[in-house]
């Protein structure tokens, strides 16, 4: 999935030449928490935060303390086309909770933050959709998971998602989120298959 298709395109930025009440009134007022901060043509210059704004307003009134001071300077961004994972790993491993999108000549195109990430997390994994979550531990054997699967269609369930328990690699868990419908002949087919179904979560 490319970052365009999650992107909030041609966000709210604020000029580079704003002050800080300025930028905290625009963020308080359309409930956003990032902000970039571009000059003219639209070229990125910066992006902020609302914390951030917040703790610079005081001192900003008492002495020259701007945006400019305030902002992040030269701030990691992505392309439109790069995939989103490329941005989640961004976000998880900076501790930050979005990113400017910029073409080439570093024009903001748009935003994306870690609630857009999760937002195509849940849709692609079924969450919200009527649905079931079997867990099913699959074993050692190198087969084993196309096993499952094929009892799974087989007994009439549909697979929505399947994700791997990342914290528990070496025991092979597996959650299959299904069709809310004949889980309890899904979950025998399978037990008696010989694999152990640790739960099935409405």
């Amino acid at each position: 999935m490319r970052i365009e298709s999650l992107m909030v395109k041609n966000p709210l930025c604020v000029d580079v030449n704003a002050s800080i009440s300025e930028a905290i009134k625009l963020m308080q007022g359309n409930s956003i928490r990032h902000l970039p901060v571009v000059e003219k043509g639209g070229v990125l210059r910066g992006f902020v935060t609302l914390s951030d704004l917040k703790q610079g307003l005081i001192p900003s009134m008492l002495g020259d303390l701007s945006l400019t001071d305030l902002m992040i300077k030269n701030p990691v961004t992505v392309k439109p086309d790069e995939d989103v994972e490329d941005a989640a790993q961004i976000i998880y491993r900076k501790k930050i909770g979005g990113l400017p999108v910029v073409d080439d000549n570093n024009r903001l195109l748009g935003i994306i933050t870690v609630t857009d990430i999760l937002r195509a997390f849940v849709e692609m994994m079924g969450i919200l959709t009527h649905s079931v979550r079997l867990d099913v531990r699959v074993g050692d054997e190198p087969d084993a998971f196309a096993k499952v699967s094929t009892i799974i269609q087989q007994t009439g369930g549909h697979v929505i998602s399947v994700g791997l328990a990342p914290h528990r690699t070496h025991e092979n868990i597996y959650y299959f989120r299904l069709s809310a419908n004949g889980q309890d002949a899904i979950r025998q087919a399978l037990e008696n298959a010989g694999y152990e179904v640790l739960g099935v979560w409405q």
